[in-house]
């Protein structure tokens, strides 16, 4: 994802931060996914530093260990169905992670050349994805998709999209979503929330492909549990109007040029605690461009 701001005249890359866009000679008004939504509800002054003021991230080993780990798990299934083994898979970790670097110089720096932390974290890696052949036998298994990026535009002209994990399509046509998390599993509480990115998902793939999703399927490679869910039409529907709520709080936002900082237990692992005012810190002036466009505006040409 680029760092450079759009009053820069560079558009981003991920049709999620574009304030405008066209798709099919359509005008959009904008751009969500699962996870700019769920910024923007847990915190809209963190959607703001990653969506509009794009702020550089430094990398952190779990999130870096999870982009190996869902790499090798996507390539996996590029081999022979009898090739899919615990052996083979660990041997790949060492190239996703080589080929990581390449596209991504920066997570590199995470740890000390030759170091015991890079040895401890490629072990964390290797145990992860050992885990996965607990919970599912792919030697049986043949996706459908796998990093499968999803798109769908609204009747009000909003563009929803994301990247699908996997999804297997059974022979009768029913379609599970399949999303690994390389964390521990949640609790109860706080299901609803990492559901709806799958419920999300869901709404695209029954837009575009005309079938409700039989099944939304959450592997946790963390402690090896497995979420199972099966969704019906209302509450996509309802996924819908949630999603159109919060693009219209964010557009609202935009135009004030105001999102308000919303303190809490995350806080702790915000790259941006120091410009948060929950904190005393100060943001950055806000974008003179976003507070004058509308949000809806076309994105300036790339």
């Amino acid at each position: 994802m680029t760092t450079e701001t759009a009053s820069a005249g560079v558009e981003p890359a991920d049709p999620s931060e574009r304030g405008g866009t066209r798709v099919d000679g359509v005008t959009v008004l904008g751009a969500l996914s699962p996870s700019r939504v769920g910024d923007f509800l847990s915190c809209p002054l963190l959607f703001r530093f990653r969506t509009i003021d794009r702020l550089p991230e430094p990398p952190s080993p779990a999130a870096v260990r999870g982009t190996v780990v869902h790499r090798v798990l996507e390539q996996l299934f590029d081999l022979p169905a009898a090739d899919r083994t615990p052996d083979h898979a660990d041997a790949m970790i060492a190239p996703a992670w080589a080929e990581l670097q390449e596209v991504e110089p920066a997570v590199a720096t995470m740890f000390p050349a030759d170091g015991p932390e890079i040895t401890a974290w490629l072990l964390s890696c290797r145990e992860t994805l050992r885990r996965y052949f607990d919970l599912e036998d792919p030697t049986r298994l043949e996706p459908a998709d796998r990093e499968l990026y999803v798109e769908t535009l609204t009747d009000t002209k909003l563009l929803l999209r994301g990247v699908v994990d996997r999804v297997d399509v059974a022979p009768d046509g029913a379609i599970r979503i399949v999303d690994y998390k390389t964390g521990n599993a949640v609790s109860e509480m706080f299901e609803g929330k990492v559901l709806f990115q799958l419920k999300f998902y869901a709404l695209v793939l029954w837009r575009t492909r005309g079938v409700v999703p039989k099944m939304l399927q959450l592997i946790y490679l963390g402690d090896g549990q497995v979420l199972r869910y099966e969704p019906d039409e209302h509450e996509l529907l309802a996924v819908e109007r949630k999603v159109q709520a919060v693009w219209q709080a964010i557009r609202a936002a935009t135009e004030r040029g105001e999102f308000q900082s919303r303190p809490g237990a995350l806080c702790q692992w915000c790259p941006h605690q120091a410009l948060c005012p929950s904190y005393g810190g100060t943001p950055p002036p806000f974008p003179a461009d976003r507070a004058a466009r509308p949000t809806g505006d076309p994105a300036p040409p790339a």
